[in-house]
């Protein structure tokens, strides 16, 4: 066993504002930049997309936006990830703006990419999003889909995953590194980076995440903690959650396709008929939990 490989994993800075940054550049990707960054109060943070486009996920607080594209706010963020649903923002391309945090602590994080069009500025809010219970008996998990496909945009997708203590996700495994088209042009697996960023209730928690290739070209076995970041240039990525701890990653995924299709490990495929009911510890969150 591989534990923690510097390739893949992606520990977060200590007393850092920004204490996740994984730019396209620095790990020879070609589409997904992602940053997680903490502000105090009237702190603010200054951008300009240029040919990007952004998502910026509120994990914790509350802020104001200001931009050259219009002006919003916040005001029921959620306290942490596992107190509510998040408030997803969409910045176009060729956008300028601020974000000055209105809370005494704000927590986000966000994900760019070259975009091809232009698209409007807009905030998807904990209410507004899609919450889909995925997965069957100890494979059950939640999907809020922040930015699914079909949203309007050009090439990003965003979901934040909770996986309850000892249940298996992104299982069964799946891989989305080659553009495959069906007979009649339709993409069936599109070429995708992904970044998952993981939260624990307590610091000791953690996940465990594999990532293989069927060449074995890739094949770790990663211990994710508070914070960390595994990175999927390619491959299969299962993960499961330690026992006694609910686990939460965030997904930002970048590529060809602006889908959430994908290919499944052929040795899993009779597991979806397997299932038998869904774990009733599920939902973890609502957005009710916001206004909490």
């Amino acid at each position: 066993m591989k534990e923690n490989n510097f390739q893949l994993l992606k520990k977060p800075k200590i007393n850092s504002g920004v204490y996740q940054s994984i730019i396209k550049e620095s790990v020879n990707w070609k589409y997904l930049s992602f940053e997680a960054r903490k502000l105090d109060f009237k702190q603010e943070f200054k951008w300009n997309t240029k040919e990007n486009e952004m998502v910026i996920v509120l994990l914790s607080g509350n802020y104001k936006f200001e931009s050259d594209k219009g002006n919003l706010e916040t005001t029921n963020g959620r306290i942490d990830v596992f107190r509510g649903v998040a408030h997803s923002l969409y910045v176009p391309r060729k956008t300028s703006f601020k974000l000055i945090a209105t809370s005494e602590k704000l927590d986000i994080a966000y994900g760019w990419c070259i975009s091809d069009s232009d698209y409007p500025l807009k905030l998807v809010k904990p209410e507004e999003t899609p919450m889909v219970i995925f997965g069957g008996d100890n494979a059950t998990r939640q999907f809020n889909d922040l930015i699914p496909p079909g949203f309007g945009c050009s090439k990003i997708v965003v979901r934040e995953v909770y996986t309850p203590s000892g249940n298996w996700s992104s299982f069964p495994a799946h891989k989305h590194d080659e553009r495959i088209l069906d007979n009649e042009g339709k993409v069936i697996e599109p070429i995708q980076e992904e970044t998952y960023f993981y939260k624990f209730q307590k610091p000791e928690a953690y996940a465990i995440q594999q990532v293989y290739t069927k060449d074995r070209t890739i094949d770790e076995i990663i211990r994710a903690q508070h914070n960390d970041v595994v990175m999927i240039p390619k491959g299969f990525h299962p993960v499961v959650a330690e026992h006694g701890f609910h686990c939460y990653y965030l997904n930002f995924l970048a590529g060809t396709d602006q889908c959430l299709e994908n290919t499944t490990d052929p040795d899993h495929e009779w597991i979806y008929n397997s299932w038998k009911s869904k774990d009733k510890r599920l939902p973890l969150v609502t957005s009710k939990m916001n206004n909490d």
